[in-house]
């Protein structure tokens, strides 16, 4: 992903991790048991580890999100109709808020003008804090993510179709061409919607597909990569998959190569808060 100011760059800096996969697998061990106290009614904490106990942190299968589930429920009815899934894939990526996802049905996306006017009635239609969404273009033609979310994913649709199937079922060959046109810094957000076409259209973006690395993955991705002496991010996730026989078999299911980047950025977080490159406060704190 394009990288331009990367604001995690330094933050784990002199800091050791004398076995980063181990580190890795048991930050997914931990984060899952959590998850797993949590959801079977058990009081807080849910982790002895203050880290856990104060940071906030996604789970580490992307389906148990808030944003994920919600995601997958709405976009659910278009999956036979690529254009619309892509149409509601992109505009809840734009939104990335479970609180307005859930007040909408596929249907909203027919009538943009409805659905923007819809969207300014409530008092906050996105999450602006889990990652930018900047201004994006279509040729010579800038939307805001407004405008983005509610016509120019309904206009170009078809368009965006075409682009993603000329796109080899590469989910980085999708997010570059694909900001082509868009013109973004951060790519992030277009590489979100592509890989959310996997939880429906495999034969579209397989979930196995090789993925880019985002900005917050990027300094725990490289620690992996020097510790187990690959070439590339994308070599380091097909190991990574690999040793999860060794070191968690018993989880839930296999990771694909998008869990070990997901998660590479949350393991980047944990260690941040251990070398106090991050503080547990505003938006970091977990609140019950």
């Amino acid at each position: 992903m394009n990288k331009t100011l990367n604001i995690y760059k330094n933050s784990l800096d002199g800091l050791t991790i004398d076995d980063p996969v181990q580190s890795f697998f048991d930050y997914c061990k931990k984060r899952e048991a959590v998850r797993v106290k949590r959801e079977s009614g058990e009081e807080y904490p849910w982790s002895n580890d203050p880290i856990l106990q104060k940071g906030r942190f996604l789970n580490v299968f992307r389906e148990d999100d808030k944003v994920s589930k919600s995601i997958i429920k709405f976009a659910e009815p278009a999956k036979e109709d690529l254009p619309l899934l892509i149409q509601a894939l992109f505009f809840s990526r734009w939104c990335n808020r479970d609180l307005t996802i859930d007040q909408l049905t596929i249907n909203d996306l027919d009538n943009p003008e409805a659905l923007k006017e819809k969207l300014l009635d409530l008092e906050q239609w996105e999450n602006y804090t889990a990652y930018p969404v900047e201004d994006s273009y279509w040729g010579e033609k800038i939307y805001s993510r407004l405008d983005a979310a509610t016509y120019k994913f309904y206009e170009k649709k078809e368009e965006l179709a075409d682009i993603v199937l000329n796109s080899n079922k590469d989910a980085i060959a999708a997010t570059r061409n694909v900001n082509t046109q868009f013109k973004m810094n951060n790519d992030f957000p277009i590489f979100m919607a592509l890989i959310d076409i996997a939880w429906f259209r495999e034969d579209v973006i397989p979930i196995t597909t090789d993925v880019p690395t985002g900005i917050g993955a990027e300094p725990y991705l490289d620690r992996l990569q020097k510790f187990l002496n690959l070439d590339s991010h994308q070599d380091v996730g097909n190991k990574m998959i690999e040793l999860q026989k060794e070191y968690w078999p018993e989880a839930k299911r296999d990771f694909y190569p998008i869990d070990i980047e997901y998660q590479s950025c949350e393991c980047r977080k944990y260690f941040s808060y251990v070398n106090d490159t991050k503080k547990f406060e505003g938006k970091n704190l977990f609140k019950i």
